[in-house]
């Protein structure tokens, strides 16, 4: 088999329309014989609806056929835009400059003379198709790179925007305290301290985030999944969520079995938890409750469940939930920050585990975040 045949570690697929069957024949024992899959068909008609029922990688195409000629099969390719990328390469008896000519302006690839010299057959359509692999390829770095610039404008848009307010607020309170310390009463320093501190600890998890999601962007996070007890490791994540439900006043259960193991990354599995508790948290209303439960799922695998009581979402938010691109600066129920990016990273982290991740919610009546590890 020859190595061309090995574009795209695959077979490649090959579209011989020719109304001799003979010349089917002839073409087809020359591209089996170098590992291609061939399909051949009588007519330009059957051409056309076979293209687009499995897309060919490459079409040899008779010009000269009775029901429809092959520049009008080509044109009609050409405009489809399933197709219009398969490269064409015309067959045909006819030699003149002007035919050749004609069948390139129809949106030809290369053109080949009958009768078929095999070696010339093999040589052009292994040309080709490597030529429209590279296409793909580079078509394909290009929609990368497409991806990579908005993701990162998304980034440095997270950074403008979320990081100004609480270093704003950070300023303007350490400002007011150098001015007017001497002055002030211990329950408005007390005030001015309790405000500082929320400030920071938004600060500081908003940091941790962009990190931690920028490491992911570069490839550089490291996964060493390990087996322990869920209950004793969601007690220890949820400890800095514990004084921000209190403070709302929102009671905060577990419902976990004693003995329950999952085996994940323990780093990558915290910021899972508070991520999607402090979540929790930020949308509920004081006097909730949240509720965070596990059960054994199909598959040995694990559910965890965080359920709250909280403002809940409409199905538009649900449906962007998960987007990079689609991220919102929704405030908590007390005007706590959020850029939605804890959730990109809970979702990265959840796949990276070979798990999923998912919601249920309603608008006034809360929400409930799923997702999965491995027993």
């Amino acid at each position: 088999m020859s190595n061309e045949c090995l574009i795209s570690q695959h077979a490649p697929n090959i579209l011989v329309v020719d109304d001799v069957p003979a010349n089917l024949k002839i073409l087809g024992d020359i591209l089996e014989d170098e590992g291609y899959i061939v399909r051949p068909v009588l007519t330009g008609k059957l051409a056309l609806q076979v293209s687009e029922k499995e897309i060919p990688d490459l079409i040899l195409l008779d010009i000269m056929m009775p029901d429809m000629d092959g520049y009008e099969v080509c044109h009609r390719l050409k405009k489809n835009q399933i197709l219009c990328d398969v490269p064409v390469i015309f067959i045909s008896a006819l030699i003149g400059t002007n035919d050749i000519v004609k069948a390139l302006n129809a949106g030809g690839a290369d053109y080949l003379t009958k009768p078929f010299k095999a070696e010339e057959v093999k040589a052009r359509v292994a040309t080709h198709l490597k030529l429209y692999q590279q296409r793909k390829e580079l078509l394909a770095q290009s929609n990368e790179l497409i991806e990579l610039n908005a993701t990162k404008d998304k980034f440095f848009s997270i950074i403008a925007h979320d990081l100004r307010g609480p270093f704003t607020s950070l300023l303007g309170f350490t400002r007011m305290m150098e001015e007017d310390i001497f002055s002030m009463t211990h329950s408005e320093i007390h005030k001015i301290a309790v405000v500082l501190n929320k400030s920071t600890t938004n600060l500081f998890n908003l940091l941790e985030n962009l990190l931690e999601w920028a490491r992911m962007q570069r490839g550089i996070t490291i996964f060493v999944p390990e087996s322990f007890l869920l209950l004793e490791k969601i007690n220890e994540c949820i400890l800095p969520t514990i004084d921000s439900a209190h403070r709302k006043n929102i009671e905060l259960l577990l419902n976990i079995p004693d003995t329950m193991q999952v085996c994940a990354d323990e780093r990558m599995f915290e910021a899972l938890v508070r991520n999607l508790t402090s979540n929790a948290v930020k949308f509920t209303p004081k006097g909730g409750k949240i509720i965070v439960s596990a059960k054994p799922s199909d598959n040995n695998f694990i559910e965890i469940s965080i359920r709250d009581s909280g403002i809940g979402m409409n199905k538009e938010m649900i449906d962007n939930l998960f987007k990079l691109d689609e991220l919102s600066g929704r405030k908590g129920t007390e005007g706590e920050p959020s850029t939605g990016l804890g959730l990109i990273i809970c979702k990265d982290f959840i796949e990276k585990h070979g798990g999923r991740i998912w919601v249920d919610s309603e608008e006034g009546k809360g929400s409930t975040f799923y997702f999965t590890l491995k027993q």
